[in-house]
């Protein structure tokens, strides 16, 4: 269920309720009874899970370029030995 947050026009409270989207919007201020405006908040979420974030992008490996060769040299030892 959603988070909705709510500020009062006349004293100023902000409050936040969890509704279903099939709930009317909330309209008296439990603290003074002013009338409630629905406010614009970020979304919030979480990553759940082995998804993008734990399997790949945070990863501590680096892949190999993409030419395949190696940084240490490692084809043109291979070829120096192809020759000999």
């Amino acid at each position: 269920m959603p988070i909705y947050a709510y500020g009062c026009t006349a004293c100023g409270a902000e409050v936040e309720y969890i509704q279903k989207f099939s709930d009317p919007p909330k309209q008296v201020c439990e603290a003074c009874g002013g009338e409630l405006k629905r406010l614009v908040t970020s979304a919030a979420f979480h990553l759940k899970g082995g998804g993008w974030y734990k399997d790949g992008y945070a990863s501590a490996k680096r892949s190999e370029p993409a030419s395949g060769a190696k940084s240490d040299g490692g084809s043109d030892a291979a070829a120096a030995k192809a020759d000999s």
